[in-house]
């Protein structure tokens, strides 16, 4: 299949070079910052970068968008789409209503719209095998579904479909497993190394802490620590120790009382 992308970000880095391994022809690569459209194509064996948003000769099939949500409607505004052409999107949380209002709205042409939602944690640095990641899958039409979950086979043995009410929902629990966790994890190694101590050796609690959750029914039944245990005098001396940190504080104690909520 001839696939063009706009957005050259974390997912079009993946993505492209994915797809492009699974046997398709990657066209064209669009992107705001020509430099990152340039890096992305470095990696690609026969594509190159599209100008601007005009992709009325294009030989692409299928167009994916990869940019930020609130980016989208910006550039379905200045999109000009070949005949036959599909347009997906790759957001977690933007229906696929909205993605096809927007399309009616600025193409003068019939286009097919769906979702292909990666449902994981991308960053350009980090190589990672797309194999075990879930591909959510939404279109209003049987012939684009089928397309996509064909298309998402070739890099992905977990395919699901999925609506975008169910999408949006995995996006929010995303956040929370992931940003969130990843947050906290920051804030961590800035205040055991502003006492001059190692992050690293927290380093296999971390990974324990992650394997216990992972192999649990349920990550609320091996939640440890002085909130779980009711242990009100650490609580206590944690928080004034950050009083020097007061949005970590405010955390500190949200979370505090949400683990004491949740059993």
């Amino acid at each position: 299949m001839r696939i063009s992308f706009v957005g050259a970000g974390n997912v079009a880095w993946h993505l492209a070079q994915a797809l492009e391994n699974a046997g398709h022809h990657i066209v064209e690569i669009y992107s705001r910052d020509n430099r990152n459209a340039r890096r992305l194509v470095n990696k690609l064996y026969d594509t190159h970068i599209a100008p601007d948003l005009d992709f009325s000769e294009s030989v692409a099939e299928l167009l994916i968008l990869a940019v930020s949500d609130d980016a989208l409607k910006d550039v379905i505004s200045k999109l000009v789409l070949p005949e036959n052409c599909t347009v997906i999107h790759t957001s977690g949380t933007k229906s696929l209503n909205e993605l096809q209002h927007l399309i009616d709205i600025y193409s003068d042409i019939v286009v097919p719209t769906g979702v292909f939602y990666p449902l994981q944690t991308f960053s350009k640095e980090v190589e990672i095998q797309l194999t075990g990641v879930p591909i959510c899958i939404e279109s209003a039409d049987a012939t684009t579904e089928r397309m996509l979950v064909q298309l998402a086979q070739c890099i992905s043995n977990v395919v699901y479909l999925m609506t975008s009410e169910e999408r949006r929902l995995m996006h929010l629990g995303a956040v929370f497993a992931c940003n969130f966790t990843n947050h906290l994890l920051a804030i961590s190694k800035r205040i055991v190394e502003a006492e001059n101590l190692e992050f690293d050796l927290l380093k296999p609690l971390i990974r324990e802490t992650l394997r216990k959750a992972l192999l649990s029914p349920d990550p609320a039944l091996v939640q440890t620590g002085p909130a779980r245990r009711g242990d009100q005098q650490t609580l206590e001396t944690q928080l004034d120790y950050l009083e020097r940190y007061p949005a970590w504080k405010g955390i500190y104690e949200i979370l505090s009382e949400s683990i004491q909520r949740i059993r």
